[in-house]
C-alpha cells in the first residue's frame, strides 16, 4: 500500500487550521499581518517590563546615593540645552508656590501598586532615587480634571489653571510605541486613515460620518460594532503608515497614536488638543507640527485636497513633527528631566530637595 502523505491540506486538522487563518473571506495575509503586528507590540511590552525588572535589582539605597550626581548633569550641559531642559521641567511642574502634600499623601516607602503595573513601574523607577520618608500625591489613569493639590499624573487639560497637575512620563509602554516608517510621503496612498475603538461619542460621530467617504479609510474596530457599516478590521500601524494622511483623534484624554504618527513620514491631521501629557501636546503648533481640523471635521476634505496639491508643505510639517518627537528619544535626558520634575515637587512642598528651587 502506498504511504499516505503525513500532512496535506485535505487532512481534517490542516483544513481546520487553514480555515481559522483564512476565515470566511480567505483573507490569510490580513490575519498574518495582524498576528505579526501583535507579536511586535508584545515584544515591545516585554522589553518594557524586563527593563523595569532589571532596574529594580539595583538597591534603592544605591539609587539614592546617585541622585545628586545625576541632577548635577544639568550643570554640564551647554547653555542652549540647559535652557531647553529647564523649560520642559517648568512646563511639566508649574508649582511656583509652597504647598502641603496633605494628610492623605503617600510616602515613597509606603508606595505600592494600586492599579496598573505600567503606571506603577514608571513612577517607581524615579521615586527610588529619593528618600523613603518624602510624601507625594499621585493619580493613575486618564485624568481629565485638575486635582485640588499638586499631584503626579499622566494627563491634564491643556487650558485652565493646571499647575496642580504635575506631569510625568507614565504608562509609557502604551503611549511611546513607535514603528519605523521607511516609505516616503509621495509613495503613500492619497487617503486618510484611522482605526480605533469608538468608546467616546466624538469618535463615534466621526466614523459614522466618514466611514464611507471615498477619501477615507476609517472605522471602529470594537467587536460590539460588528455588523455596523462603520465597523472595520484591525489595521496594524505599519499598514496605516502606507497612507499619506493619518488622523489622530483624542479618546478619553489624549490620542495614543499621536506619537507614532508624528514620528512617521505621514501627515498628522487632528483637531486642537484639549489634553496633554509628557508629550506636551499643548505646545504643538497648527500648520507647523500638524494639520488642524475643525472640531466637527467639516474642513477635512478641503485640508486633504490642499496638502495633496502642496506636497512640499506637507513634507515641511512632517519634518517639524519628526524634530518635535526627537527631543523625547534621548533616554539620559528624559531621566534627568523626570528627576528634576520630582525634585522640584519635593522642594515646593517644603521637603528635602537636591537643588535650591
Amino acid at each position: 500500500m502506498r504511504r499516505q502523505d503525513a500532512w496535506r491540506p485535505s487532512d481534517t486538522g490542516a483544513s481546520a487550521l487553514l480555515s481559522v487563518l483564512a476565515g470566511s473571506n480567505g483573507d490569510v495575509m490580513v490575519r498574518i499581518k495582524t498576528l505579526l503586528a501583535k507579536l511586535h507590540k508584545n515584544a515591545h511590552k516585554f522589553r518594557f517590563y524586563a527593563r523595569h525588572a532589571t532596574g529594580l535589582l539595583v538597591p534603592a539605597a544605591i539609587q539614592r546615593r546617585r541622585l545628586a550626581g545625576l541632577l548635577a548633569e544639568l550643570e554640564g550641559l551647554d547653555e542652549a540645552t540647559r535652557q531647553e531642559v529647564e523649560t520642559r521641567v517648568n512646563y511639566y511642574n508649574r508649582c511656583d508656590s509652597p504647598f502641603e502634600p496633605g494628610a492623605n499623601a503617600t510616602t515613597i516607602g509606603d508606595f505600592s501598586r494600586d492599579g496598573s503595573w505600567a503606571y506603577y513601574l514608571d513612577l517607581l523607577r524615579y521615586l527610588r532615587f529619593f528618600p523613603r520618608r518624602l510624601r507625594f500625591r499621585h493619580l493613575f489613569g486618564d485624568i481629565r480634571e485638575i486635582p485640588a493639590s499638586p499631584t503626579f499624573l499622566k494627563s491634564r487639560p491643556v487650558s485652565g489653571d493646571n499647575q496642580h497637575s504635575v506631569l510625568l512620563k507614565l504608562n509609557s509602554v502604551r503611549h511611546y510605541y513607535v514603528v519605523p516608517d521607511r516609505m516616503p510621503f509621495e509613495a503613500k496612498k492619497d487617503l486618510l486613515v484611522w482605526r480605533g475603538a469608538c468608546h467616546r461619542a466624538h469618535r463615534q460621530a466621526f466614523v459614522e460620518r466618514f466611514h464611507d467617504h471615498p477619501l477615507c479609510d476609517v472605522g471602529d474596530v470594537r467587536r460590539c460594532a460588528r455588523g455596523q457599516p462603520y465597523h472595520r478590521r484591525f489595521m496594524s500601524i505599519g499598514d496605516q503608515l502606507q497612507y499619506k494622511f493619518v488622523l489622530s483623534i483624542e479618546g478619553k484624554d489624549v490620542a495614543t497614536n499621536l506619537k507614532w504618527v508624528m514620528a512617521s513620514n505621514s501627515l498628522c491631521f487632528m483637531a486642537a488638543p484639549r489634553f496633554e501629557t509628557w508629550f506636551m501636546e499643548g505646545l504643538l503648533i497648527p500648520g507647523h507640527h500638524y494639520v488642524q481640523l475643525a472640531d466637527d471635521y467639516r474642513d477635512l476634505e478641503e485640508k486633504m485636497a490642499y496638502y495633496r496639491d502642496h506636497p512640499d508643505e506637507a513634507r515641511r510639517i512632517i519634518a517639524n513633527a519628526n524634530a518635535f518627537v526627537a527631543q523625547f528619544e534621548n533616554k539620559r535626558r528624559e531621566r534627568l528631566i523626570s528627576l528634576l520634575v520630582i525634585d522640584k515637587y519635593f522642594a515646593r512642598s517644603g521637603q528635602t530637595s537636591v537643588l535650591p528651587w
